[in-house]
């Protein structure tokens, strides 16, 4: 098929044919977007062209079900006789997962990023919950349920398509015990008629006029809500602190606690297996569009989440001895280790004492922390009020004064020997803050100068945050 079908309906909604047709970039799908406009550009609409008629049935049943319950998707105003092409409105160019890309890249997610991110979670229960409200399980496609079937599918992509391309050696039946032991724990959660979208993550959440809207949930069945938060919080390249997790459950479950009630200790009891699941398919999908399909898109994503399941078994999975002592040698497989261990990341910051010292979100629990507020004020004079260390009138006052200098040698000292032991020693995250009254002059001063001291010294990556200015920068590897 070809997009004179999706003109077509165009035509027949605009009442002309559209001027310009643009093909959109496409992810993990096959499938075929296009935005169709006026010559202006004033009336847009997305066209779309599937491989499978059933796959876009469910979207269209589904995008209008969910829009009856009041919940933000796009609106399907045509199909095709044929049920292979269908137009829908043009929500824009704003994926969530671009509006938080600064936070992605720093670790230091700003106050509107986080209120994105906890506007969507806190949207997901009325997807779940009102979203299965007189839903037509019957027409999800490939799968009407999150059934025994379907888990032992996903696991098995992943022992496939991503486990033995590692090339590692294991034992199969004994894999197989545990991927049953697996399959138990997460069946026992799966009681209930809610949605569960599947593929809840930043990449399929629309940011429109500032509000959420959501997208790409046609392989969603009857299941778990344990499995979209687990699939939103843990997004592999959405890189998401530890802490900010924690808030951003908090926000999920106070939304859930309109639905059904449940307690913090049981909800995260559960969780954890739908976690541990749900990394163990993403690594297969990976595995499969990297290693099968060569797109390198998918490859590069496969570090992050060995991250992630890294950094899960720190909480050891008892249940499942064999598959615990398996992934623990996967992530230590030196393609593997060499992906996090290549360089060291010094992450320098400025801030605020009154706004309380930055947490350390690599997880080593702190590094340097630098106390500016002995070194001669420039803000307390009215003309440098305006103004940050990073402008020449503040740099001026600073150095001309010389307290600055001196301080900023001593904390060198400190600091180049560290990185060099963290290099030698293969560590892959330093932290070093610098805190003032105000975060505003003398410590953005000392954080620059001291990122760009150390990009220039050492070869590692320096990720700079002024976090009261709202700014961030990365010096790369030379």
């Amino acid at each position: 098929m070809d997009i004179t079908t999706i003109s077509r309906l165009y035509a027949d909604i605009q009442g002309l044919a559209p001027a310009k047709v643009t093909e959109l970039p496409s992810s993990g799908s096959n499938r075929r977007y296009f935005r169709l406009s006026d010559d202006d550009g004033s009336k847009s609409l997305i066209g779309v062209l599937g491989t499978s008629k059933e796959e876009n049935n469910a979207f269209i049943y589904m995008a209008r079900h969910f829009a009856s319950k009041g919940i933000p998707v796009p609106e399907v105003l045509a199909v095709s006789d044929d049920g292979m092409a269908y137009i829908q409105t043009d929500l824009g160019d704003t994926l969530l997962f671009n509006e938080i890309e600064k936070g992605r890249l720093t670790r230091s997610f700003s106050a509107h990023e986080k209120e994105m991110l906890a506007k969507t979670i806190s949207r997901l229960p009325d997807i779940q919950f009102a979203g299965a409200d007189g839903m037509d399980f019957g027409v999800c496609y490939p799968a009407v349920g999150f059934d025994r079937r379907s888990i032992m599918w996903d696991l098995n992509y992943f022992k496939y398509c991503f486990l033995k391309a590692t090339g590692m050696e294991f034992q199969e039946d004994m894999l197989e015990d545990d991927f049953n032991r697996l399959t138990d724990v997460l069946l026992e959660a799966s009681q209930g008629d809610t949605f569960m979208y599947r593929d809840f993550q930043s990449r399929n959440v629309m940011i429109r006029e500032g509000e959420p809207w959501f997208i790409d949930f046609q392989g969603g069945r009857r299941g778990p809500f344990y499995y979209d938060v687990a699939s939103f919080l843990w997004q592999a390249k959405a890189n998401l602190p530890e802490g900010l997790r924690r808030e951003l459950l908090d926000v999920y479950l106070e939304s859930l606690n309109k639905y059904t009630p449940i307690s913090r200790k049981e909800f995260m009891g559960r969780l954890r297996h739908f976690v541990l699941f749900r990394t163990l398919q993403v690594l297969g999908a990976y595995g499969f569009r990297g290693y099968f399909e060569k797109k390198p898109h998918f490859m590069q994503s496969v570090p992050f989440a060995i991250a992630n399941l890294r950094q899960l078994l720190h909480e050891p999975y008892a249940e499942y001895p064999y598959l615990n002592d398996l992934l623990h040698r996967l992530v230590d497989l030196k393609q593997f280790a060499d992906q996090t261990k290549r360089q060291l990341t010094v992450r320098v910051m400025s801030f605020a004492y009154k706004k309380g010292i930055p947490n350390d979100t690599s997880g080593n629990g702190g590094g340097f922390v630098f106390d500016c507020r002995a070194i001669n004020n420039p803000g307390k004079y009215e003309r440098y009020k305006p103004f940050t260390g990073l402008d020449p009138q503040v740099i001026q006052f600073l150095e001309d004064d010389g307290e600055v200098l001196t301080f900023l040698e001593h904390c060198y000292a400190l600091t180049d020997a560290s990185v060099q032991r963290y290099i030698d020693r293969g560590f892959t995250s330093l932290m070093i803050a610098y805190g003032c009254t105000g975060g505003q002059h003398r410590s953005v001063y000392c954080a620059q100068h001291t990122a760009e001291h150390i990009a220039r010294k050492f070869n590692v990556k320096v990720e700079l945050v002024h976090r009261e200015q709202d700014m961030a920068q990365t010096f790369n590897v030379k």
